[in-house]
């Protein structure tokens, strides 16, 4: 029998449901501001440039215009050039960094830090300023041509035609390889090396059959890099005058016959195929197989002590490799103190002027660079820690789509991201006022933030990693709320990540030259890197060129100390929340 106090029980009526945005409503204006801002600043332009080389004049649907490109010899020539010189620079890069990241593994010398440090020093130039310097060294009538005709009778014409653009793109790049080859071999389980060497496998046999196999990954990686970067370089063959090449040809047809020039686009499409397909190789190659190893306390591949003669020999090989790949760096620093140098081994006089003049002329650029890397710079860490904070801390859909949509300014190059910028900002204007877009400073700033984002992010997004949820979700249950908790618990934390996200943006923005000088319209609004070109277009005008060229190495070089700087602080302090 049931009481009566539970049969006249009212029935309350369910409570209504409310409906909640996944991931929150703050996720998702944020999400929609980033994918807005990659929408119109790198999506669109990249999609316009595709569908210009692809329509009519009416819009229709056309191949003609890729058949009108190769149809022509001097695009065709420009095609197989460009693939060339990207090939053999990968070669030859490859020939450089793979013996010196070897034996600065493998093998126990001194100096053996300082080597892998000074290898990396040709990325802190821009490759259209060491290829004026190298010029001055290894060309018809440079310092090394002077000495082996006069002592020996003979020259050497390295820096002639597309092999001197390979040879400046390989010593500039190469540290890509290295870099990535160096931490691949440190990551190999020495137990593999030995159980080769106990099964009769030695010397070159075991470097070819074991070592190196392991070690694929990040050979591939910084390959793909090399010829990425050297298949869209644009500022290197001008300055050399070597336009039989795609990105001087996308250049020239751009800022000759006009913006509305298809073959310009259809190049670029080219350009960013190929780019697109070279990640994609470097990829394929990889999948399905396993270069994992298993590495029990640190048991990493074992430093051998070299005999006297082997010592010798390898000092001699990496300090004519050393002299060689940094030889740019000495000549920009004497050709921005020479007076006169030219048919000599040295300058035949020495002189300040070329400095004074550049803070005369030019103080304008350098304050333009640091007000354009810095603002980019700045952009793309915003950018980057809300992607990363998107990624990793709520459940907005699709969320790993901002990952991909940042990461594909990787494969575009910054001469095509230009051009799509002029197409899609063709006669607008700013505004409240007259002045067209295209004219002002703020595409360079923002070309520059978008073609970095994707390094920013990646320093984010793994110091990201580092800060465990369970600190936020101690500030939350005292009261804070999630943009609080951002504020004042997690960017602190991330501190370290955030700046050297800022420092390598920036400093990688400051020798910014492809999509620099399509954007560049007045020299009011010009940076370090465009005056560079400019000043290296005359003889007169290479000391000048030169003392900035030397400022912006400077500028570098102290962003990527600080860098290295603020990581290695980073760790520790993380190292030691740990062993607290």
């Amino acid at each position: 029998m049931t009481s009566s106090s539970t049969v006249n029980s009212p029935v309350l009526p369910a409570a209504p449901r409310t409906w909640r945005l996944p991931g929150g409503l703050g996720a998702w204006l944020a999400g929609l501001v980033i994918f807005a801002f990659l929408a119109l600043f790198l999506l669109a332009p990249v999609g316009s440039v595709i569908y210009t080389a692809f329509v009519t004049e009416e819009g229709r649907l056309t191949f003609g215009h890729f058949a009108n490109f190769f149809g022509q010899s001097l695009f065709r020539e420009s095609f197989v050039n460009s693939m060339l010189v990207a090939v053999f620079s990968v070669v030859f890069a490859s020939l450089i960094a793979i013996p010196l990241a070897y034996l600065t593994v493998r093998f126990e010398f001194r100096g053996a830090l300082i080597i892998q440090t000074l290898g990396i020093l040709p990325l802190i130039m821009p490759p259209f300023v060491g290829a004026v310097a190298l010029q001055l060294i290894f060309g018809r009538s440079g310092s090394v041509n002077l000495l082996l005709d006069q002592w020996f009778g003979f020259t050497v014409p390295v820096m002639e035609g597309l092999a001197g653009v390979v040879f400046v793109e390989s010593l500039h790049y190469f540290p890509f390889i290295l870099l990535n080859l160096v931490a691949s071999l440190r990551n190999i389980d020495g137990a593999m090396e030995e159980s080769a060497q106990n099964l009769g496998c030695t010397g070159f046999r075991l470097f070819r059959r074991v070592i190196f196999p392991l070690a694929m990954p990040g050979f591939l990686a910084g390959a793909s890099l090399v010829f990425v970067k050297v298949f869209d370089d644009l500022g290197t063959p001008l300055v050399m005058g070597t336009t039989n090449m795609l990105a001087p040809q996308a250049y020239l047809r751009i800022t000759s016959v006009g913006v509305d020039d298809p073959l310009g686009y259809v190049i670029s499409v080219i350009m960013i195929v190929f780019s697109i397909l070279a990640m994609w190789l470097a990829a394929r190659v990889m999948k399905g197989r396993d270069y994992s190893t298993l590495q029990k306390g640190g048991n990493s591949i074992q430093r051998r002590q070299l005999t006297a003669w082997q010592t010798a020999i390898a000092y001699f090989w990496i300090g004519l490799v050393l002299v060689v790949v940094l030889s740019p760096h000495l000549g920009i620093l004497l050709m921005s103190f020479a007076k006169v140098w030219s048919f000599s081994v040295l300058p035949d006089a020495y002189t300040l002027q070329h400095y004074a003049t550049v803070f005369n002329d030019s103080g304008r650029m350098i304050s333009n660079t640091l007000l354009y890397c810095g603002l980019a710079a700045g952009l793309d860490v915003v950018i980057g820690t809300a992607i990363a904070y998107l990624i990793l801390r709520t459940q907005l859909p699709a969320r790993q789509w901002l990952d991909w949509a940042s990461s594909i300014a990787l494969a575009i190059p910054g001469l095509v991201l230009a051009i799509g910028y002029l197409r899609i900002f063709k006669g607008m204007e700013v505004p409240f006022g007259d002045t067209p877009i295209t004219a002002t400073w703020v595409l360079i700033m923002i070309a520059y933030a978008v073609r970095r984002l994707p390094y920013a992010l990646r320093s984010c997004y793994a110091a990201l990693q580092q800060v465990h949820i369970s600190l936020e979700e101690s500030a939350q249950s005292l009261g804070a709320n999630r943009l609080s908790t951002i504020r004042r618990i997690v960017v602190p934390l991330m501190a370290g990540g955030i700046l050297a996200g800022f420092v390598t943006s920036f400093i990688t923005a400051a020798v910014e030259l492809s999509a620099t000088i399509m954007l560049t319209t007045t020299e009011s609004n010009a940076p370090m890197s465009y005056g560079i070109y400019l000043y290296m277009q005359s003889v007169s005008g290479r000391g000048p060129g030169a003392a900035l060229g030397v400022i912006a190495v400077v500028v570098v070089a102290v962003g990527t100390y600080l860098s290295h700087w603020v990581a290695e602080r980073s760790n520790a302090r993380t190292a030691a929340r740990h062993e607290d």
